[in-house]
């Protein structure tokens, strides 16, 4: 906490983007809120304690992972997931008053996969310039800036509003249903409750001269009876061919089938990184497979308990 007593956030700025609407549904209003230019910046100040949350986002229904977040949760000191929000998606097309020409515009660059179709149907061949939020056009555009090398940027709705840009169109998109996963992340600690309806979030690598690896990695899943609602691939780093799997599972930590999967997975893999277990945002009560409940696990241990106890 700050020296006021408030909790700090850092996030992927500036105000107006998808991911600051992803912060207002966990902070309050007491909060001390902390842009950061991009989502490795985000999760440093964690690491540094000049933050105590940040908020970034993993997943779009579009684009699939953010690879920043996935890659930057991992390397470093270890963070854990505390919750995940989801956020409706749609963009609005923002430019100077007064614009009559638009030949580049600037968005970041899962904003430009979610709406390029649209751009090209109602624009023609324009330019994308990148830019490190779906905000960031925006906040240019409306700066003193005589050139920003663009001339409309694509932005949420509000933020279009907020800085005073005229709004060409308020609904840009190429999918209307799309959405972005957002997650709260934190220093490791006490895991949220459970409450029946969760995710665990793991990195495993593969062990690279074994074949199999990875149906043996799937294995530990499926023999416990649990369901991923994720996995994708990213490389090492180190070498050509090396990968680890970024992965959601439906459980928590405290589940008996999900600390089985655990050992499991310690056992066949070189390496396993557990990043939380937090409350699923749809809420989807998980219904455990007949033979996968905590009382199947304790009345099976309970049982070879008992045989062992008839040797002695």
């Amino acid at each position: 906490m700050n020296d006021e007593g408030k909790l700090r956030f850092s996030f992927l700025g500036p105000h107006g983007t998808f991911c600051h609407a992803a912060l207002l549904q966990v902070a309050d209003e007491s909060a001390e809120l902390v842009p950061a230019l991009d989502v490795p910046s985000a999760l440093r100040k964690v690491r540094e304690g000049s933050v105590d949350y940040a908020v970034v986002p993993i997943e779009n229904s579009v684009e699939g992972g953010v690879n920043a977040t996935l890659d930057s949760l991992t390397h470093g000191r270890r963070l854990e997931i505390k919750a995940e929000m989801l956020v409706p998606i749609r963009f609005a097309l923002a430019v100077r008053p007064g614009t009559t020409t638009i030949r580049r515009i600037s968005t970041h660059p899962h904003a430009w996969a979610q709406c390029r179709g649209w751009i090209a149907e109602n624009l023609g061949d324009v330019v994308h310039v990148p830019a490190t939020s779906t905000a960031a056009g925006a906040a240019v555009l409306a700066s003193d800036i005589a050139d920003p090398g663009f001339e409309a940027a694509l932005c949420p709705v509000p933020t279009a509003h907020e800085y005073g840009l005229e709004v060409r169109s308020d609904n840009v998109a190429d999918n209307p249903n799309a959405v972005t996963r957002f997650i709260l992340c934190a220093l490791p600690g006490r895991q949220p409750e459970r409450t029946g309806a969760d995710k665990t979030t793991l990195m495993v690598q593969l062990a690279s001269d074994a074949a199999g690896s990875l149906l043996s990695m799937l294995e530990q899943f499926s023999a416990r009876g649990v369901n991923l609602s994720r996995i994708e691939s990213r490389p090492v780093g180190d070498a050509l061919g090396r990968y680890a799997f970024s992965i959601d599972a439906e459980g928590h930590l405290d589940d008996e089938r999900m600390q089985a999967v655990l050992i499991g997975l310690h056992r066949v893999c070189p390496s396993v990184t557990f990043l939380g277990s937090y409350p699923a945002s749809n809420g989807k009560k998980i219904r455990p497979l007949p033979g996968t409940s905590d009382s199947d696990f304790i009345s099976a241990r309970r049982w070879v308990a008992g045989l062992r106890s008839e040797e002695s």
